[in-house]
């Protein structure tokens, strides 16, 4: 039993390898891409929210605007899927954390109707990018496994 599980984990852990090979890096992601750029828009964005918002929604949007792009560097560095995976889905929830927070800025009046569309479509797109990456690094440590 033992022999067929560390067999199984040399296998996963080839295969993980292959991804990195094929990817190179995390900078090689488009999910990764798309949130830098996301990171860019909001730190511009929240330079004309009112100072007194500095260290309260301010600082709580930009951690988490950056949360997203370093989790998913991290998890790509790991030498696990399970990790990896364990690393987008924390990046899923600070895209989540984040979406939560622009809706609060838009309805504060700190950010307008056009603003507010832009990045609501760039979070869809990198959620969706997210999910997919997800479902397919649980896809081929799936097959694996069989």
């Amino acid at each position: 039993m033992l022999k067929n599980y560390s067999g199984f984990l040399c296998d996963l852990l080839l295969f993980f390898r292959l991804i990195k090979k094929t990817l190179k890096t995390h900078k090689d992601l488009d999910v990764w891409k798309d949130s830098i750029e996301l990171v860019i828009l909001i730190h511009k964005l929240t330079d004309h929210f009112p100072k007194k918002e500095e260290y309260r929604l301010t600082s709580q949007i930009c951690r988490a605007v950056v949360s997203i792009p370093s989790n998913i560097s991290e998890g790509s560095a790991r030498n696990y899927p399970a990790e990896f995976l364990r690393f987008l889905h924390i990046s899923q929830g600070s895209l989540s954390e984040l979406e939560t927070q622009i809706i609060i800025a838009y309805k504060l009046h700190y950010l307008n109707d056009d603003q507010y569309k832009e990045v609501d479509g760039r979070l869809i797109r990198i959620n969706a990018q997210l999910s997919g990456l997800i479902k397919y690094v649980e896809r081929k440590s799936k097959q694996k496994v069989q």
